[in-house]
C-alpha cells in the first residue's frame, strides 16, 4: 500500500504543486496515478510476479523510484518558480554545444519569451544533472552493497519475470545482449528524443510554458527513461557476471580429481 501511494504521489506531484493547473489535465493525471498505483499494489501483493523486475532485490527499485521522484519534483519546482537559481546554474553548466540539454533547449519554439526559455533550460539541466547523479549513486551502492547477493540467493523467476531461462539460446548471452542494448539506448535517448521532437510537427508545442504540466512530463521522462534503461542494463550485466562466475565454479568442481 505504501509503495502504491508513493507512485500515485509521484504522478500527482506536478498537478499538486503548480499554482494554475488545467482541471482536465489534473483529472486525467489523477486517474493515471490511481491506475498505476493500483497496479503496483497488486503486483507487490501477488505471490506470482508479472511485470515489475527486481521485486525482491532491494535497493534497485527504491533507487529507481527515488531518481524519478527527485527529477519530477525538481522540474516541477523550477517551472513553478521555486529553486530557479540552482536550476539556472546547472542548466547553464550543462548547456554546452551538442549536449543533450542544448538539444532539448533548441526544441523550444522561437516564439517563447527568453524568460520562459531560461526556465525550460533550467528544468532540462536539473533533470539531466539529477539523472547523472542518480547513476553515480546507483553504481556506488551496487559496488559497496555487493548487490544482489547481500539479500541472499537471487531468484531469476521472481526478479526477472520477463526473462525466460528455458527459452532458446544461452541465458548468459541473452542477458549480456539485453544489458548492452539497454545501456546503448540509455546513452542515445537523451540525444534522440530532442531530434524526434524537432522532426514531429507537434513536437515543439509540447514544450510550451502555457501548458506547464505537459512540459514537465516531457522533460522529466526525457531524464527518467534513459537513466532507468542504463540502470537496468548495469543490473542485467551484474546478474550475467554472477551466472558466469557460478558456471566457472561448477566447472572447476566437476573437473577436480576424485580422491
Amino acid at each position: 500500500m505504501l509503495r502504491a501511494l508513493q507512485v500515485a504521489a509521484l504522478i500527482a506531484t506536478p498537478g499538486l504543486l503548480l499554482p494554475e493547473a488545467n482541471a482536465e489535465m489534473a483529472q486525467m493525471i489523477a486517474l493515471v496515478g490511481l491506475v498505476i498505483g493500483g497496479f503496483v499494489f497488486f503486483e507487490y501483493r501477488s505471490c506470482y510476479p508479472s511485470f515489475v523486475e527486481f521485486r525482491h532485490a532491494p535497493p534497485y527499485n527504491r533507487l529507481r523510484f527515488g531518481m524519478a521522484f527527485a527529477i519530477v519534483l525538481a522540474v516541477t519546482l523550477v517551472c513553478r518558480g521555486t529553486g530557479l537559481v540552482p536550476g539556472k546554474m546547472l542548466g547553464n553548466a550543462l548547456n554546452f554545444p551538442f549536449s543533450p540539454v542544448r538539444l532539448m533547449v533548441l526544441v523550444v519554439p522561437d516564439t517563447v519569451p527568453d524568460a520562459d526559455r531560461a526556465t525550460l533550460c533550467a528544468a532540462a539541466g536539473l533533470a539531466y544533472g539529477l539523472a547523472l547523479a542518480s547513476l553515480l549513486v546507483f553504481a556506488v551502492v551496487l559496488r559497496l552493497s555487493e548487490w544482489p547477493l547481500r539479500q541472499g540467493a537471487f531468484n531469476v523467476w521472481i526478479n526477472l519475470p520477463m526473462v525466460d531461462p528455458t527459452a532458446g539460446g544461452d541465458i548468459l548471452r541473452r542477458l549480456e545482449r539485453d544489458a548492452h542494448v539497454n545501456v546503448a539506448l540509455g546513452f542515445l535517448l537523451p540525444f534522440l528524443v530532442p531530434a524526434v521532437l524537432q522532426a514531429v510537427p507537434s513536437g515543439p508545442s509540447l514544450l510550451r510554458p502555457s501548458d506547464p504540466q505537459t512540459a514537465i512530463w516531457v522533460i522529466s521522462l526525457w531524464g527518467i527513461v534513459p537513466t532507468a534503461l542504463i540502470m537496468r542494463g548495469v543490473a542485467l550485466m551484474r546478474i550475467a557476471d554472477l551466472i558466469a562466475a557460478e558456471r566457472r565454479r561448477a566447472y572447476r568442481e566437476a573437473t577436480l580429481p576424485v580422491a
